[in-house]
């Protein structure tokens, strides 16, 4: 498993492999925003979690239809399905390559981007964790999505579709998440409920994603 990680790190971070492009939509879907609702520091504060949680969700989506399409294409996934290590486990390595080279550089730049959009000094580090928390179930949860499309061709539309609503309570609790610790108000309920999810995620859709692959490749 480490070494798929590994290989999935290289081919992520490659030329064309997709690794930066998140973070350039991230950043123009921020730039974006004020032209949009004006410049108004108070409004711009106010949405600003949202907004950022919304940038950082669709970014998640651009790399998807990545995780294992090329491997469909090269017939590595065929191998994968055959080799010792359990079929779960390569979904588990690919949801975390794909965190680390997605999920975590978001992560790391929504603070920074959080200045553009008048982002309350006091919100940085609520919303750092609460992408953190968040984030790794956006990524296992885009792994089942890939794993449902992967035999389909140009399937990257109904990839969206497929996840996006499955996209929608991380979304709710994570913006309420940063929004309630800006506020000073109490965060255990959206903390936990967001923690939930991803624990929830990583524990149950490797499997579930799994199954969908053996279905797939038959």
């Amino acid at each position: 498993m480490p070494a798929l990680l590994i290989r999935d790190l290289r081919l992520a971070t490659r030329a064309g492999g997709g690794f930066g492009l998140s973070l350039v939509f991230f950043l123009i879907v921020t730039v974006l925003v004020p032209f949009g609702i004006g410049p108004e520091g108070g409004v711009l504060a106010r949405v600003a979690p949202g907004i950022l949680w919304v940038g950082a969700l669709l970014s998640c989506l651009l790399s998807l239809d990545r995780i294992f399409a090329l491997d469909r294409e090269d017939g590595s996934l065929d191998l994968l399905a055959v080799a010792p290590i359990p079929l779960e486990g390569v979904v588990a390595a690919k949801a975390l390559a794909h965190w680390l080279t997605t999920g975590l550089p978001l992560t790391l730049a929504a603070p920074v981007l959080g200045i553009l959009l008048n982002l309350p000094q006091a919100g940085f580090g609520w919303l750092a964790l609460s992408l953190a928390i968040g984030t790794p179930a956006l990524s296992m949860i885009g792994c089942f999505g890939a794993a449902l499309t992967v035999g389909l061709k140009r399937g990257g539309l109904l990839l969206s579709l497929l996840v996006l609503p499955l996209y929608i309570p991380t979304l709710i609790y994570g913006a309420k998440l940063a929004q309630q610790g800006i506020a000073g108000l109490a965060v255990a309920t959206p903390l936990l409920m967001l923690a939930g999810i991803t624990l929830g995620s990583v524990a149950i859709l490797p499997f579930a994603a799994a199954a969908a692959i053996r279905v797939n490749l038959r």
